[in-house]
């Protein structure tokens, strides 16, 4: 079932956008500049930052969140303010999300920002996570720190939670924000008939495609793909600290220990509609096995994977954001299902007349059926466009 976050019963005290005074509220924008830095470096966890402030509004010290396990964004700015010989006792905190209030991988923010003898707290967004949810402000104020939430539609509020759309999808909904990378001609040709596509896009949309890539805590493909094409599905054209998991739909177990998707950064999790427990008896199993694959029973009807159940499994073994980059059938099924969040397109101006489609289905009987989206963000890359598009009257999570 999906996680519902405990309401906030602590009201907000911000009445507007501009209550907050100019030194605040350029910390914030340098907290929220400092939590883009997290990503992939952070997963599972959030992407936040920190600005610790002088009485005088002078920044001591500020962080990020820094990989599981280790010092969260408000740990980080206190250390980082500690090594500068800054006395932070009567500062001011200035983070993106919430304290976390509970011991997880490493203990409560909330204590450390006490400890430290922080006076005030700025916190731009509740954290969603049912094991926080408005209670890491109650533990602030009741240790008698003054506490400021944003109203939920300030814009850093807004942006914190769109930097974390696959945290928050995961805590509200119990599974990943599930995003379809497409990569296609104007007329909507994602490859020749003969299933030729290196390359359609530019290198400048495919180096973006890569740092969309950078925000997947796991990126999915289909066992077509992996047998057409036989891709990497890493990141490698921008830097990061962390390689997304690598996720592959394989309803019958067809996929070759030589596959390149099998070969490090990571093991593959391979999602079956078979009898894992008697295939894993077979040598395919065993050599896939041997490589680190993990074989996920997940089946569905038809003999097919069980998508939305694959989702609800994502989402136990902690992944925020699902980017998926598979072809037409797999992209068909998740879209009808109603699976998919936000589509990310890069569309080349070139026209490639008959070739493989975005997605597939079977022929609908009238326009009104058809998956209506709305359009987000519309980009030129180098030579291509960048459309971001939700389905319609979905925000988000």
């Amino acid at each position: 079932m999906p996680m519902k976050p405990q309401a906030n019963p602590l009201p907000h005290p911000l009445p507007a956008h501009d209550a907050l005074d100019p030194v605040l509220r350029q910390a914030l924008d340098t907290a929220s500049a400092l939590a883009h830095e997290a990503i992939g470096r952070s997963d599972p966890n959030p992407r936040v930052g920190c600005v610790i402030l002088s009485p005088a509004g002078r920044v001591l010290g500020s962080g990020s969140t820094q990989r599981a396990g280790s010092a969260h964004a408000e740990v980080a700015a206190l250390q980082a303010a500690r090594d500068a010989g800054a006395e932070v006792r009567g500062a001011t905190a200035v983070v993106t999300l919430e304290p976390c209030s509970h011991q997880g991988r490493t203990p409560p923010c909330c204590d450390a920002l006490t400890e430290a003898g922080i006076a005030r707290v700025v916190v731009a967004a509740q954290d969603p996570n049912p094991r926080v949810a408005g209670q890491g402000i109650a533990r602030l104020r009741a240790a008698g720190l003054a506490v400021t939430l944003l109203p939920p539609d300030d814009p850093t509020a807004v942006a914190t939670r769109e930097l974390n759309i696959g945290f928050f999808s995961r805590m509200e909904r119990g599974r990943p924000w599930v995003r379809m990378k497409i990569a296609a001609s104007l007329d909507g040709r994602t490859a020749l008939e003969n299933g030729t596509s290196q390359w359609i896009t530019g290198e400048a949309a495919r180096r973006d495609g890569h740092a969309w890539r950078q925000r997947a805590g796991a990126v999915l493909t289909g066992i077509g793909t992996v047998l057409e094409d036989d891709p990497r599905l890493d990141v490698r054209m921008v830097p990061t600290e962390l390689q997304p998991q690598r996720v592959v739909v394989d309803s019958r177990l067809e996929i070759p220990p030589t596959a390149r998707i099998l070969a490090p950064p990571g093991a593959a999790w391979i999602y079956t509609a078979t009898d894992t427990a008697a295939a894993a008896a077979g040598e395919h199993a065993e050599a896939l096995g041997r490589l680190g694959a993990t074989l996920i029973p997940c089946p569905g009807p038809g003999g097919k994977v069980d998508l939305a159940a694959l989702l609800d499994d994502l989402a136990r073994r902690e992944i925020n954001e699902l980017h998926l980059e598979a072809g037409e059938k797999l992209n068909g099924s998740f879209l009808k299902a109603g699976l998919v969040d936000e589509l990310l397109i890069y569309l080349a101006p070139m026209l490639i007349g008959s070739g493989r489609g975005m997605a597939g289905w079977a022929p609908l009987a009238s326009l009104i059926d058809g998956l209506r989206f709305e359009f987000r963000q519309i980009e030129r890359v180098g030579s291509d466009l960048r459309v971001v598009a939700r389905p319609a009257g979905h925000a988000g999570p």
